[in-house]
């Protein structure tokens, strides 16, 4: 539970939403023209996530980012591979090198009291060591991990409880990182943190062996504008997993809908180049998530409690981008067809043409289009 002192009063909460308002009014006026658009030398991949209805293994799964003509390749959970038999792991990491694709590795939740964790993979300790033993085999550079969900907020101890206990478990694994030379990759996943809760996690475990997975779709998520998690995150970030985001103003506060790249609100070439300052060397890993609205009822105090110490300047930069949305219908299988065979070739459209948007359009990707 939070402290009274922690809750926004009625007061400073009407008071708050007015200066929101005011500055959102102003950032939205004075928002970054788009740059000129060109290539921009950053690597593309493929988020596995992207095509979670096709259930594809670690083989298919080259085969396809290699036929899309990106250059990485994001495997974000460890169900992706038949087993974790090093010369398995060596064959894949030869057939991605053969097919000239870097692999990214991942996992899930590493916060043994968060309520997304699962012991499938034993203790969190025994989850994190494999997935860095797995990263080496593959020749990946990072190993991704969760804390958990906004549900993590809720909970006793709140955001801050959880961040404590999985900062624990890095430092338990922190010589194994080390000997790995690898860095594990922290994302900022489904609502769970801010960019500055995620930088005191970073920087409480040690940024020398602890990055971030910057996740584009999950700001908006924690009422932050993308950009502006960008900047905070960028120098820390070690790996990617971005989409493009709708977000509109709604009747309770803001409802937000994940969107192929280049269908959303964000000004996705100011974007990219400010990632291309901040995060050299970072490939671009896309992730959609597309169809579907979630709101935000910002504008009901009682939504304050998971948020309590916003600072009213970050807050105001997501009005800003709310004000310039409109609403968005969800998806729906076509009439006739079966859900689960509309949902197969609705995940392949999704990432298909944002692929090719982030080649065409942004000038990502360092193989020809």
């Amino acid at each position: 539970m939070q402290s009274a002192e922690n809750k926004i009063g009625r007061r400073n909460f009407i008071k708050s939403i007015a200066t929101v308002s005011a500055a959102a009014a102003v950032a939205s006026r004075s928002g970054l023209a788009a740059g000129v658009i060109g290539e921009r030398k950053i690597k593309l991949g493929l988020d596995n996530f992207s095509v979670r209805a096709l259930k594809w293994k670690a083989d298919a799964l080259i085969d396809y980012a290699a036929a899309l003509k990106t250059d990485s390749l994001f495997i974000t959970d460890l169900d992706a591979f038949e087993n974790f038999e090093e010369k398995y792991l060596a064959g894949l990491r030869q057939k991605a090198a053969d097919k000239d694709l870097q692999i990214h590795l991942g996992t899930w939740s590493i916060c043994p009291t968060s309520k997304a964790f699962r012991n499938k993979w034993g203790t969190a300790e025994e989850h994190l060591a494999l997935t860095i033993r797995v990263a080496k085999a593959l020749g990946s550079p990072i190993a991704r991990v969760i804390l958990g969900t906004q549900e993590d907020r809720k909970a006793p101890g709140g955001i801050e409880a959880r961040i404590e206990d999985t900062v624990k478990i890095l430092k338990s694994q922190r010589s194994r990182v080390m000997d790995a030379g690898i860095k594990v990759a922290v994302e900022n996943h489904a609502g769970d943190m801010q960019a500055r809760e995620l930088v005191h996690l970073i920087e409480a475990a040690g940024k020398e062996y602890v990055g971030v997975n910057l996740d584009s779709g999950n700001a908006v998520w924690t009422i932050e504008d993308p950009i502006a998690s960008l900047e905070i995150l960028g120098p820390y970030t070690a790996t990617t997993s971005l989409r493009d985001s709708a977000v509109w103003e709604s009747a309770k506060g803001a409802t937000v809908q994940w969107t192929a790249m280049g269908e959303g609100t964000v000004d996705l070439n100011a974007y990219f180049k400010k990632f291309a300052e901040l995060c050299p060397g970072i490939p671009v890993h896309i992730e959609t998530i597309s169809g579907f609205n979630r709101e935000f009822p910002y504008l009901q105090p009682s939504f304050w409690e998971l948020f309590p110490k916003m600072p009213v300047s970050d807050f105001a930069r997501f009005v800003a981008l709310a004000k310039k949305g409109k609403p968005r219908d969800t998806w729906h299988a076509p009439e006739g067809k079966p859900r689960e065979q509309a949902e197969l070739e609705y995940q392949k459209s999704e990432i298909e043409k944002s692929i090719r948007y982030c080649k065409e359009v942004l000038g990502l990707g360092l193989k020809p289009v």
